[in-house]
This record gives structure tokens, C-alpha cells and sequence, in this order.
């Protein structure tokens, strides 16, 4: 499977200059943890709800600081048509959660996260151990064919209804909520 095959291909960016409440706003209506950072049709950063955390709120920055002084400028990113498998690996290997997707122009066309490349139910591309899929508890078949167990030694896991939400759950959402209190 290609990476166009599985990318969020609807992606809205940010200037450099806007301000790193209207990026939190705009993270907020997208529901979204990471903005791309474009300025003259090219791509130069990303912007997370981490580095509005860390590299703002925390260092007691206002909330009209310009999203260039906090985004992080090294843009690590994959084609569109790389494999799959591959790029999950590399995101793994170098520890991001979304990368930026560029057609062979370098023109931005979407973006691939680790939410999406679960939706595509690849074993190896969500970090599940192959010799467990399609396994339930003792060796059963799973209750429910497409889901799988991530620990074997996890007998009773939460229901995913009342799990934290992955990105709700770290210091960054709080942040941003407290840049969107601000105004």
C-alpha cells in the first residue's frame, strides 16, 4: 500500500507569522495536534500543541508570540508514493507521529499519522508483533475479527471509550486550551 492511500489529504497550514493563538484555535476547530507551517508555497516547519506547551506557555510567552519563534523548523517528510510499510517504520525509528506528505514536486498534498496507518489494519505498520495477529486471548480467535491484541498479557484492556485520548491526555492539550482561554 502507498502512503496516498491512507494520508489525511485535507491539510490546512499556517504562515510563519500568524500568531501561536490562531494556530491553537485552528488546532482546536481541526481537532488536530500538528499544523504544517508554509510560507510562499513552501513548506518550512511544523507547528505542535507540544511546542505551543513547551516552547511557549512554558517559558511564559504571549499569546500573540508568531508561530515562527516556537515551530520547529527541521521538516522531516515522505513522498506519496513511498510504500507504506516503509514510512511507518522510519516514523517510528525517528520517533514523530505525523509526517508531512509531498508529491515528487514537493508540493504538500496531505499529511500521514500513526491514526491513519492504524486504519489501514496492517500489522506492521501500527507496531503489532505478526506472530499474535488474529489471535485472541489463549490463542482464540479475536470477538472481533479486525481488532487485534497489541500485549498478550493484557487480558482485560479499557474500553477504548474510556481510554484518555492520546494527544488530550498530554500536557499539550492543556496548553493549548489555556492560549485559547486567554483571549
Amino acid at each position: 500500500m502507498k502512503v496516498k492511500q491512507a494520508m489525511t489529504s485535507d491539510v490546512r497550514m499556517v504562515s510563519p507569522d500568524q500568531t501561536i493563538r490562531e494556530a491553537a484555535q485552528l488546532m482546536a476547530e481541526l481537532d488536530a495536534g500538528a499544523l504544517p507551517v508554509a510560507e510562499n508555497d513552501r513548506l518550512v516547519g511544523m507547528i505542535t500543541d507540544r511546542d505551543i506547551a513547551v516552547r511557549a506557555v512554558a517559558e511564559g510567552l504571549p499569546a500573540d508570540t508568531p508561530i515562527s519563534e516556537i515551530m520547529s523548523h527541521e521538516v522531516l517528510y515522505c513522498f506519496e508514493d513511498q510504500a507504506l510499510d516503509d514510512v511507518a517504520r522510519n516514523m517510528g525509528q525517528v520517533q514523530v507521529r505525523r509526517l508531512p506528505v509531498v508529491n515528487r514536486d514537493k508540493r504538500l498534498v496531505g499529511i500521514v499519522s500513526f491514526a491513519d496507518l492504524a486504519r489501514t489494519e496492517q500489522p506492521t505498520t501500527v507496531g503489532r508483533d505478526e506472530s499474535f495477529a488474529g489471535f485472541g486471548v489463549d490463542g482464540a480467535p479475536p470477538a472481533h475479527p479486525g481488532l487485534r491484541r497489541i500485549n498478550p498479557l493484557d487480558r482485560h484492556p479499557a474500553p477504548r471509550h474510556n481510554r484518555p485520548h492520546p494527544i488530550r491526555a498530554r500536557v499539550g492539550s492543556g496548553a493549548v486550551r489555556r492560549i485559547l482561554e486567554e483571549q
